[in-house]
């Protein structure tokens, strides 16, 4: 029995060597790759206002600059406002924290004492303050550091949020012939099916950054009244820009927007402790059954465990820009997946026709025309 002989083709060896110098080309160029990332979804984000401009005849490229002059004003009068104050605040907060975490060492080594009769000497093995401060600071700075390196530091961050913008703003004005150049390079019918994807992809990823930034508002400035009732008037504001930066993280910002404020109110007293949970426990359920479904609906489409791995995925890969930019991109391809493959499956699973979807098939334009908003 002779051996069997694996051949290999020059084609295929082509195709190797393409695909190769093309990951190549694509590592060299991830800062430019992260700036479009940015573009798109900014874009995304912009492009309701800017279409509703445009049906009362107004310019798209006057509407998308008069957009961006409004957010930006805004956005600078509101850091100009309470920027100084709570920046003061979380920096007086960091200084004080090890004197805070001293704090909670002595009541966890009391409340072992207690209830197990628990050495000190176990707890303090668990609980070094000097080492908790040290990591919590270098693991803050290592996710900063790793957005900050995909720029080449923070001048290239900021270099590269104002490029996002202008492409951003660019990719806005003139959508309607940059769409069709795009989708020109693919053959027929799949030009006008990809055409068609245009509008749910951007609903969803625009939808999911426009509801995180409203809600994570709405958070900060409820965090912070409650908070200063609650008798933290000191660092209220700080804690609740941190509560709402931090909310911009599916999942598991709410929980790390929340460990500073309890670790400031455990320091001062149960009650108080006890006070600021239940504020934070309210304001959570207040957000995942009010806010979330209001503001953002179903414009994510994608199941809660998808979108928690592509924080975690994003955070890992890119840092906080990461974890910003990966969800909306997630849920664009949940609807593309979903209008151009799932819906056109199970219609033809439900008529009893073999095929699912082929360049031939319109169903996925007819489904989406029905549903452009339906999740995965």
């Amino acid at each position: 029995m002779s051996p069997s002989r694996i051949k290999i083709s020059l084609t295929t060896l082509l195709l190797i060597f393409t695909l190769g110098l093309l990951v190549i080309l694509l590592w060299q160029l991830r800062s430019l790759l992260i700036t479009l990332m940015v573009s798109v979804v900014l874009a995304a984000s912009i492009s309701p206002v800017v279409n509703w401009a445009e049906k009362w005849h107004i310019p798209r490229w006057i509407a998308t600059i008069i957009t961006y002059l409004t957010l930006i004003g805004g956005l600078t009068g509101v850091v100009l406002l309470i920027g100084p104050t709570a920046l003061d605040q979380i920096q007086r907060l960091i200084r004080q924290l090890p004197s805070y975490l001293e704090t909670l060492r002595l009541i966890a080594e009391d409340l072992a004492a207690r209830l197990i009769d628990t050495p000190p000497e176990f707890v303090r093995q668990f609980f070094d303050t000097q080492s908790l401060t040290t990591w919590g600071i270098r693991s803050t700075q290592q996710l900063v550091l790793r957005s900050y390196g995909l720029t080449r530091g923070l001048l290239g961050g900021v270099v590269t949020l104002i490029l996002s913008i202008f492409i951003s703003g660019y990719m806005v004005a003139d959508s309607h012939s940059l769409i069709k150049s795009l989708v020109q390079l693919f053959p027929k019918p799949w030009d006008e099916r990809l055409e068609t994807q245009v509008m749910p992809i951007s609903q969803r990823m625009g939808g999911y950054i426009r509801g995180r930034v409203l809600v994570s508002a709405l958070l900060a400035v409820a965090t912070s009244v409650g908070l200063s009732a609650l008798g933290l008037g000191e660092f209220a504001l700080g804690l609740g820009a941190i509560a709402g930066v931090t909310n911009l993280i599916p999942f598991l910002g709410p929980i790390l927007g929340a460990i500073p404020a309890l670790i400031v109110a455990v320091s001062q007293g149960g009650w108080l402790f006890l006070s600021v949970l239940i504020l934070f426990v309210v304001i959570q359920n207040v957000e995942t059954y009010v806010l979330d479904p209001l503001l953002v609906g179903s414009s994510v489409g994608v199941h809660p465990l998808y979108q928690l791995l592509s924080v975690i995925g994003g955070v890992q890969v890119l840092g906080i820009v990461g974890a910003l930019i990966v969800p909306p991109w997630v849920a664009g391809g949940a609807a593309l997946v979903e209008n151009l493959y799932l819906k056109p499956k199970l219609r033809a699973e439900a008529l009893g026709t073999p095929e699912a979807i082929g360049p031939n098939s319109t169903d996925g334009e007819s489904s989406l025309a029905q549903h452009p908003t339906s999740s995965v």
